[in-house]
């Protein structure tokens, strides 16, 4: 994951937030996004796609550095757009993976 770390602190920059802010967002101790943002160890998918919606942005920037055209809002806006056609099973798996829940 080159460059994960430096791509999440130029966000921090961005966003003004401080290495303890965004631990505290994403529910792993400070010390542990240190070893995230110094790539000294891989973040799970979950706590990548916590650190993307904490900073307003994607995974895939995150992982990739690659911008994609679609901006955090309007990939919400579609998500919530797709709602109506989910199942209600869907919608709860879908709010469990946004919310880290079990």
């Amino acid at each position: 994951m080159d460059g994960f770390g430096k791509r999440v602190i130029s966000l921090l920059e961005e966003t003004g937030y401080t290495q303890r802010e965004l631990a505290d967002m994403i529910g792993v101790s400070e010390a542990a996004l240190s070893r995230y943002l110094k790539d000294e160890r891989e973040p799970k998918m979950v706590t990548i796609a916590n650190i993307a919606t904490a900073l307003n942005t994607t995974t895939d920037y995150l992982l990739s550095g690659k911008k994609d055209n679609a901006t955090f809002e309007e990939t919400y806006r579609l998500v919530a757009r797709g709602m109506s056609t989910m199942t209600a099973d869907e919608k709860a798996k879908l709010i469990k993976v946004l919310f880290n829940e079990k």
